[in-house]
């Protein structure tokens, strides 16, 4: 099977693997918050894995580097959705550590690939 240029990208599988964990702990979220801050929390976090690997098939630098801004944009949106959800306590300080800290991490990888992009413009 052939493997494309995307999954080959550790922000990409850190990103897809953090849509997962969300998905996970998203579900024991209330029943009346599932349109509310279950469905943005999903719907932004398969955001940033799809806008990268959408990036990806993108011609140039500069159109490639402007899904890595998307990307990083819908990072820093779940960050506000999952305070939220820990002030609403959805969710545990530990969790919202961890959680956090992985947001951080692929924040990080997604500036150092924006800043790779925009090198080459």
């Amino acid at each position: 099977m052939y493997t494309y240029s995307f999954e080959k990208l550790e922000v990409w599988q850190e990103s897809k693997d953090f849509c997962v964990l969300i998905y996970k702990i998203t579900s024991s979220f209330p029943d009346d918050e599932k349109f509310g801050l279950t469905s943005q929390l999903r719907r932004a976090t398969v955001s940033i894995s799809s806008n990268i690997a959408e990036g990806s098939a993108r011609s140039t630098y500069k159109d490639k580097a402007h899904f890595t801004t998307i990307a990083f944009s819908s990072a820093i949106e779940v960050l506000n959705q999952l305070i939220i959800a820990f002030e609403l306590n959805y969710i545990s300080e530990e969790t919202y550590q961890n959680l956090r800290g992985k947001i951080e991490s692929v924040t990080n990888k997604l500036n150092a690939l924006r800043k790779f992009q925009q090198s080459k413009i």
